[in-house]
């Protein structure tokens, strides 16, 4: 069995990502929010504690990898679900180029000696052979990395509140003293728009929650809220303490390496540019892991092609791996370094699936009242956060025009392929029609073109799913049949009943699957009563007896008094 991630791993992998927002959000804040910047971050550390629950219950609920796509697909349609998945895709391939270039600027402003674009690739390349090699192996690098983040952002901080004390208030009275332009109200609006970003990452410990051990996943939640509250505010405050406003904007670029040489000298400077370059290479392995889950899931629900699912020694899916590196550096050639136009997509994609995993939240307790959960965010908190979001979405678009057509330009091919795979049936279907209209006698090139398409959609629409029950009535199972035929293009499905001895199905559950079965002519339904105990060793029993993954098996949203927990019946999916 692989190893699970205790605290301090998974917070590692997740927190490298978010808390190396400090070394550009503090100045972008302070850009946009002038002396309020402190405060516009101290309003995302509360929209994140508020996340927090969100998160907490969703994941809870549901604990299984895929972010926000896991939510929407248990509580929603599989399409919608696909849209998070995209966005979530995107949003990792922005963040992993723009992580690993900004890493490597950083080392190149020490060693101007560095190729950039090579370095980016190497860096790429490096973290995926980590990933490769095993999660495991991968947390221990970054725990290395996290914690000298840690470190370093404590001594600089402390180095900033020293010369601050010794040194007066008069930089800092000055600055406050400033005038901004527009009202106080908008600078805190933009600053926290544009600040916003600082919370990249703390989406990722979902989308591999499944490789963390119980209990872990709100402890991770916890540490980055934590860490992003702290360091965010204090270092826009404490650079509006010892620097001049005119100059927090020319050095926009490299704020906390200028802080550094200010308060401490060139050697805290070089340590401050060296921990840059190591944490924002912690953020590349963070959008490694992250979707390395999440496309594994979509691949086994076949909104991504199967052979992804392909697997090493070291339990590791090499094949998404590389395809991602593919991705990621192919975009960087793309752009060729510019990374101004990923920042569009990083921004709106992000905060996007932010917004969906609220949502997602709202249709879990709606949807899913009965199922157990460890904690409840209220519907308010919810509310205000998925408001706080769009806003910050509006208000990035207002800053940054551009960004809103770039972004649509990256999610329209992502989509295409996510939707072409959804959508396979179809296609497949359409292409008969047109091979009918083409050549109705069947030429030797299009006959073989027919088959093959025949053939393929013959596997897809052959594969059977299965859905447990033993008391539910012909509306319930009216809403299953409805559920099957809008997701999932296949024509078998099983009903299964799994009866303890002495018990027996309810009196009417037979005469309903008739019913059913005459309702969808184009689906067969096989009912089957099922001797043993429902739970985890059954639904792998049958899995393997039926040659059916367990992600095409489905289930009701069980009440408070079932005796296992979601995840311990593997990738079932819940369906209403």
């Amino acid at each position: 069995m692989p190893k699970k991630l205790n605290q301090l791993e998974a917070t590692a992998i997740c927190g490298n990502d978010i808390s190396s927002s400090c070394l550009y959000v503090s100045a972008l804040a302070i850009v946009y929010a002038g002396q309020y910047a402190w405060i516009s971050l101290l309003m995302v550390a509360g929209v994140l504690f508020l996340f927090r629950r969100i998160y907490g219950e969703v994941v809870g609920a549901l604990p299984l990898n895929g972010g926000a796509y896991n939510a929407l697909l248990n509580t929603t349609k599989k399409s919608t679900a696909s849209i998070a998945a995209s966005l979530t895709v995107l949003s990792y391939m922005a963040t992993a180029v723009i992580s690993a270039s900004e890493a490597v600027k950083y080392a190149h402003s020490i060693w101007p000696i560095i190729p950039i674009i090579p370095v980016t690739i190497g860096i790429l390349l490096l973290f995926m052979g980590l990933v490769i090699l095993g999660i495991g192996e991968s947390s221990k690098v970054a725990i290395f990395i996290f914690l000298f983040h840690l470190l370093s952002l404590t001594i600089l901080c402390s180095f900033c509140i020293y010369f601050f004390f010794h040194n007066g208030f008069e930089v800092l009275l000055t600055n406050f003293e400033l005038p901004i332009e527009g009202s106080i109200g908008m600078a805190l609006f933009f600053g926290f728009s544009a600040a916003m970003l600082g919370i990249s990452g703390f989406e990722s410990s979902a989308n591999y929650v499944e490789e963390q051990k119980k209990g872990v996943f709100p402890k991770t939640l916890r540490n980055m809220w934590i860490v992003v509250s702290v360091f965010n505010p204090l270092i826009a405050f404490l650079a509006l303490a010892i620097i001049p406003m005119d100059l927090v904007g020319s050095n926009q670029d490299a704020l906390l390496s200028y802080l550094g040489e200010t308060s401490g000298g060139n050697w805290l400077s070089f340590l401050v540019s060296v921990d840059a370059a190591l944490v924002l290479s912690g953020a590349v392995l963070t959008s490694f892991v992250g979707v390395g889950g999440l496309m594994e899931r979509m691949a086994l629900d076949r909104i991504l092609p199967r052979f992804l699912l392909k697997k090493n020694k070291s339990n590791s899916s090499y094949p998404i791996y590389i395809l991602f590196f593919v991705l990621c550096t192919s975009i960087l050639f793309v752009t060729g370094g510019d990374l101004a136009k990923l920042a569009g997509v990083y921004t709106i994609a992000f905060l996007t699936v932010m917004a969906l995993f609220g949502i997602g939240n709202l249709l879990l307790k709606i949807n899913r009242k009965r199922l157990p959960r460890p904690e409840r965010a209220n519907w308010i908190s919810v509310f205000v956060a998925i408001a706080a979001v769009v806003a910050a979405i509006v208000g990035n678009v207002i800053l940054n025009p551009p960004y809103l057509a770039i972004f649509i330009e990256y999610l329209i091919p992502t989509l295409f392929v996510v939707f072409f795979m959804f959508y396979h049936n179809y296609i497949l279907r359409g292409i008969l029609s047109l091979i009918d209209y083409i050549s109705p006698d069947k030429s030797q090139v299009w006959a073989k073109i027919n088959k093959a398409t025949k053939r393929e959609l013959a596997k897809i629409r052959g594969q059977q799913f299965v859905f447990f029950t033993n008391h539910d009535n012909v509306e319930t199972l009216n809403k299953v049949m409805q559920y099957v035929k809008r997701n999932e293009p296949t024509h078998k499905i099983k009903i299964v009943a799994v009866l303890d001895d002495g018990h027996s199905v309810a009196t009417n559950l037979k005469s309903d699957i008739e019913v059913l079965d005459r309702a969808y002519p184009d689906i067969r339904i096989e009912f089957v009563e099922e001797p043993g105990v429902f739970g985890p060793e059954k639904i792998q029993e049958l899995s393997r007896r039926w040659k059916i993954p367990t992600n095409f098996m489905f289930i009701g949203a069980p009440g408070e008094d079932f005796q296992y927990a979601i995840q311990e019946l593997g990738e079932v999916r819940l369906i209403i």
